[in-house]
């Protein structure tokens, strides 16, 4: 298999985090979607990353699409699943994705106010996931399942704009930081981007350009910030 990506898309990373949660072999190829090659074109009717060219050659387009085939092509991380607790999921996992852009969008405001209306957006995602969250490592217990692997982007990329700002997208939710905790010690987060990642990230997000750039080089935030559009892909 091969994704045809971008370095930070954070659709690709869901894709490319699910393959590495089930030990799949695939390749990755990197494009720029200011240049897009005709090749790419032509297998992408919406012109967007990611593309999964399976091994038996064709191309899916649409994360939603590329995960559910994964799930279905290759043994589920959860096994026996109801037809109910299959929607749930899906259910949940979109929740996640509807964030991702509202999370690059926060990340690239300008100044402080826009921030704060931002990351309010995406704190009403934080907010429903907190309430539904348990005690449990993962989503559904103990086994990591298709919703960790959706939320998992978004904690991730909260985690590397407060180490390196102070800033905390998550604010007070103890439930979900500790489910991000978890989520960070599987190693999936590191495993499903480059190595190229997070200098592109800091390139994109912490700039100049943006406050949480402009906070990172006058030394962060002293304190975690209260809880407070960009297209990254």
């Amino acid at each position: 298999m091969k994704i045809v990506s971008l370095t930070i898309c954070p659709f690709v990373q869901r894709v490319a985090a699910l393959l590495k949660a089930k030990n799949l072999s695939y390749e990755i190829e990197f494009i720029s979607l200011q240049d897009k090659p005709q090749w790419f074109l032509d297998i992408s009717p919406n012109g967007q990353v990611p593309v999964l060219i399976t091994d038996g050659g064709q191309a899916l387009f649409e994360s939603d699409a590329i995960v559910e085939y994964l799930e279905e092509a290759y043994p589920p991380l959860q096994a026996d699943l109801s037809p109910e607790e299959k929607a749930t999921n899906r259910a949940w996992s979109y929740l996640a994705t509807k964030s991702y852009l509202v999370q690059c969008g926060a990340q690239r405001s300008a100044d402080e106010a826009t921030l704060s209306e931002r990351a309010a957006k995406l704190g009403t995602a934080f907010d429903r996931i907190e309430a539904k969250l348990s005690d449990t490592p993962y989503f559904a217990g103990d086994v990591i399942g298709m919703v960790d692997i959706a939320w998992l982007v978004l904690l991730h990329r909260a985690d590397i704009i407060e180490k390196n700002t102070g800033y905390d997208f998550l604010g007070d939710r103890p439930k979900l930081k500790s489910w991000q905790t978890h989520l960070m010690q599987t190693g999936l987060a590191e495993k499903s981007v480059s190595a190229e990642f997070e200098d592109a990230f800091s390139d994109f997000y912490l700039s100049d350009q943006t406050f949480l750039g402009r906070r990172k080089e006058n030394g962060g935030f002293q304190q975690s910030a209260p809880e407070l559009a960009d297209a990254c892909c």
